[in-house]
């Protein structure tokens, strides 16, 4: 009996022991696999839409809502007054569901402030939407013939159609020159301008979408109103 007793405590601390070195092996895989995981983020969020890999932005580097930046508007399309004084400059993501949360939000900003505020769009494609690019160059290629907004309330108003042949429809359905729109999507100049939007997104440390900066002031997320109000108020220098 002493003997068989032996026997099964020894055969018990070997499946322990084994037991013991599986875990330990399936922790370090599971560790492996985020370390993994981790790098191919970082990849993607330095290599976005093809633009030259940058320094991700980190927490800190995010922009500081009592600073006023300088944002360059040139060339991007504009809702409202383009001489407006005050400009509320939206870093956007067409896949992005609280863009599409915010556009009415917009709208509104640029009725209530008719000829003192424009509205300007920049180009955000985040990594984790991979056919947002294809949307951007589809929206950019309709500002080259006039009609960036019409492509954007059609974009925004079905984010789960992001097929090219969609946005070919768009353009179609919102009368562009569809050979003209077929070149420009695909064309050298419109992935420069999406990439310069990106970079200076990065240079100001902005992270996610939407993000905005009225007249140079940073509101970060879909925000109602009442947010935006406030501080074009006091721009405008209004009671």
């Amino acid at each position: 009996m002493g003997q068989e007793r032996n026997s099964a405590l020894i055969v018990a601390a070997l499946i322990i022991g084994v037991a013991v070195v599986a875990g330990a092996l399936l922790v370090r895989s599971s560790l492996e696999r985020a370390a993994e995981e981790i790098a191919a983020v970082e990849k993607a969020l330095s290599g976005v839409a093809g633009s030259p890999p940058t320094r991700t932005p980190t927490r800190s580097a995010r922009p500081d809502p009592n600073r006023r930046y300088s944002i360059d508007t040139k060339g991007s399309p504009v809702l409202g007054n383009p001489d407006a004084k005050l400009a509320v400059v939206a870093f956007t993501d067409f896949h992005c569901p609280f863009c599409k949360r915010v556009v009415p939000t917009l709208e509104q900003i640029e009725r209530e402030y008719r000829g003192d505020v424009r509205i300007v769009i920049k180009h955000l494609p985040l990594p984790m939407h991979p056919m947002a690019p294809a949307a951007h160059a589809a929206a950019e290629a309709a500002h080259r013939q006039g009609k960036f907004w019409e492509m954007y309330d059609l974009i925004f108003a079905d984010q789960r159609n992001t097929s090219p042949e969609h946005y070919l429809e768009y353009a179609q359905r919102i009368g562009l020159d569809v050979e003209r729109f077929e070149k420009d999507v695909e064309s050298a100049d419109v992935k420069r301008k999406i990439d310069s939007d990106i970079a200076e997104a990065a240079g100001l440390g902005v992270m996610s979408t939407p993000a905005f900066f009225v007249n140079g002031r940073f509101l970060r997320g879909a925000l109602p109103f009442a947010s935006f109000k406030a501080l074009i108020d006091e721009e405008l220098g209004r009671s």
